[in-house]
């Protein structure tokens, strides 16, 4: 296994954005911390649309296989009654991403990185190792809902669907080494593919939406239900991507702008020369998370209302498999619609396996300071996959379990990175409100309630 150390960053906007290209670039005077040359926004009003785009990469794992499985399954069965849980944990999301990219913004590294530098070394070594089940997990998801689609599609076996899959996110890899900004804009086109093929769906088969306000309402009904809430959470909160939105932005809007005392670095007046410049890239980045993460909770809610005013009561077989879901469609409102799923299946499971290979490498440079080759970290992720679809197990029930794995992951992203975010001494001028950390804490808390309460309801019968 041939394994190096990660190469360092270069602390320099991303390439793939020329300078020359985007009015809104300057050179940045020289100063502590700040590479001399180096260009940065202009600090003014307005948005630039250069400057959006890692949260779009971040919200694909919103909308992977794992949530199709989790959310035909909950209208299938329930109706509309987790909607309540689909719209919060969207909101926990946008916090939580929100965090994690003002987080690579402020440091100019990942949270990874930061952990390794702040943590010891066993500390370090666990995080990193359920970090990479987490993206083991999240690859699982992905490769087994594309080789469904394809499947669906093609009548290709699962196995193969499985392999082709695998194949087609190496080819979108060199995308994103050759220019980030690509593979930013291929992710936003693949988001808004996913929105428009389920908008058409909820709008374009004549079901009542009404009954969908039932489910603004929070309550549950029974293990079943708390099972099925905690497998929206896991696919709606997603921990790998908490960690690849600070890389993202850290690369992105590298501007080296060091943490600096309150007193300034000689002890004399704070030196805020950049808070112009620093309340235009919270604007943007707090636009980014809000409209791509719109974006997926729009897609989630389409998928979950859509399978709870066409599936339940009467339909209710639909839950048992996304093969089933399929079936369910091309019958009750006519093959264009089945077609539709289908494809957007396809694209969610490509689209996610790209964005978790691209995660997998973060964790693992981030928390070890080294990488392997893209060939062996696709054969690595990909292999419980495979093992499941030759296996002839059940696809959606391990789609769904993978969701509710990927719950407990949760806790181990969410608490470094409220803690670090509060630091002033990480975060400088940066650092959390006190009603933003109190609101993270709260989340946190309600997270691990959640983890404990599903340990108790699948193990304890």
């Amino acid at each position: 296994m041939a394994v190096e150390p990660s190469p360092a960053r270069s602390g320099q906007l991303d390439p793939s954005v020329p300078s020359s290209a985007d009015p809104d670039s300057l050179p940045a005077a020289e100063g502590p911390g700040r590479t001399p040359g180096e260009r940065r926004p202009r600090p003014r009003s307005g948005l630039s649309y250069a400057l959006l785009g890692p949260a779009f990469v971040a919200a694909i794992a919103y909308v992977d296989p794992g949530n199709f499985a989790t959310n035909v399954q909950a209208g299938a069965t329930f109706g509309p009654l987790l909607l309540w849980v689909l719209l919060t944990a969207n909101v926990v999301a946008m916090l939580l991403q929100y965090l994690s990219a003002k987080l690579g913004v402020a440091t100019g590294k990942s949270l990874p990185e930061l952990c390794r530098a702040r943590y010891r070394r066993p500390v370090v070594w666990g995080l990193w190792a359920q970090a990479e089940a987490v993206v083991v997990m999240t690859d699982l998801a992905e490769v087994v809902g594309g080789a469904i689609a394809l499947h669906l599609l093609f009548g290709l076996p699962l196995w193969l669907g499985g392999l082709v899959i695998g194949a087609a996110s190496l080819v979108l890899m060199p995308m994103r080494g050759r220019g980030r900004r690509r593979f930013e804009v291929l992710m936003a086109a693949s988001l808004a593919c996913l929105l428009a093929l389920f908008l058409s769906q909820v709008l374009g088969t004549g079901a009542p939406l009404s009954t969908a306000a039932d489910g603004l309402v929070p309550r549950l009904s029974g293990a079943e239900s708390l099972v099925l809430a905690g497998g929206i959470v896991g696919a709606t909160v997603m921990p790998h991507v908490i960690y690849l939105h600070s890389a993202l932005t850290s690369d992105r809007y590298s501007l080296s702008l060091a943490p600096r005392s309150a007193g300034g670095e000689s002890g004399g007046p704070p030196d805020d020369r950049d808070r112009p410049l620093r309340h235009r890239l919270l604007r943007h980045v707090r636009a980014d998370v809000l409209i791509a993460m719109s974006l997926a909770g729009a897609v989630n809610v389409a998928l979950l209302v859509s399978a709870a005013t066409l599936f339940h009561p009467d339909a209710r077989e639909a839950a048992d498999s996304l093969a089933a879901a399929h079936g369910a469609y091309e019958r009750l409102v006519g093959p264009m619609a089945a077609l539709a799923f289908a494809l957007a299946l396809l694209v969610s499971g490509l689209a996610g396996t790209s964005v978790g290979m691209y995660a997998g490498e973060v964790v693992m440079g981030g928390f070890l300071g080294r990488r392997i080759s893209v060939l062996l970290r696709r054969l690595l992720t990909m292999a419980p996959a495979l093992v499941v679809l030759a296996a002839g197990g059940s696809p959606t029930g391990s789609l769904v379990m993978s969701q509710i794995i990927l719950s407990f992951g949760i806790p181990f992203a969410l608490i470094p990175l409220v803690l670090l975010t509060r630091d002033p001494a990480v975060m400088g001028r940066w650092v959390n409100r006190r009603t933003t950390t109190v609101c993270a804490w709260m989340v946190s808390a309600v997270v691990v309630a959640l983890n404990v309460a599903l340990l108790v309801s699948v193990f304890g019968g």
